[in-house]
């Protein structure tokens, strides 16, 4: 099971790697047949949560493949935890997409229709299989949540601040925000509709952080469950 796994990850890891060079790749190509500014174009790609998330998704599913084939027992404390981290974002990233940006027009000739499933639905949906059924996981503290909030909440700080000097990379105007329920000038009431939608995907990264601890200690295939003493 853990060779069929490893094979696995290795083949969506390249995948989701495909997908996000293609997306980058398209863009850069349309933003330079316009005139535009490929330098505030790239700072703004990897600006996108779904992009860190993404590359976060491929980075651990490479490292999976490997200890899927080199060993034959549990797989590092730091690595489960590094996975819980990234399959708390990869699932955020899937909910927030298919609940708030589903409808939302994409840019026309720049978006690569088959990338964005892939980095927004194909891979969260992965990723969370792959944390119930692969083998191997060890059984996460409490404390881990501490590990999963710690860059979203530096990424929501860069881009609000960040947000205002922005530049869009076609009109080259400001502000520039990778959402646009993060625009305080096109959200209803600015600022306010702001702080509710971070508290929103926080109370969101909060709940899918703790169901990912909780999976680790109670859903077979990770180690044997901790004493209560273990869990903080």
């Amino acid at each position: 099971m853990r060779i069929g796994f490893g094979v696995v990850r290795v083949l969506m890891a390249l995948l989701t790697l495909g997908a996000i060079i293609a997306q980058f790749a398209t863009s850069v190509g349309f933003i330079s047949g316009k005139g535009g500014d490929i330098g505030s174009y790239v700072v703004n790609f990897f600006s996108f949560f779904t992009i860190d998330a993404n590359i976060g998704y491929v980075v651990v599913l490479l490292l999976g493949a490997f200890f899927a084939f080199s060993r034959t027992g549990d797989d590092p404390s730091w690595f489960t935890a590094l996975r819980a981290v990234v399959v708390t974002y990869m699932a955020t990233t899937g909910v927030v997409y298919n609940l708030l940006l589903r409808n939302i027009p994409l840019p026309q000739g720049q978006t690569v229709e088959w990338s964005n499933e892939v980095l927004h639905v194909v891979g969260p949906i992965y990723l969370v299989l792959d944390w119930f059924f692969a083998p191997g996981r060890a059984a996460l503290r409490n404390r881990t949540l501490w590990w999963i909030v710690g860059f979203p909440i530096v990424w929501a700080i860069y881009t609000l601040i960040r947000g205002p000097f922005g530049i869009d990379p076609i009109t080259r105007r400001s502000p520039w925000y990778p959402y646009p329920f993060l625009n305080p000038e096109t959200s209803a009431n600015g600022y306010l509709s702001v702080s509710f939608y971070v508290i929103l995907i926080a109370a969101v990264i909060l709940g899918v952080g703790f169901g990912v601890v909780w999976v680790s200690r109670r859903w077979p295939g990770g180690r044997r469950p901790p004493a209560p003493s273990e869990l903080r």
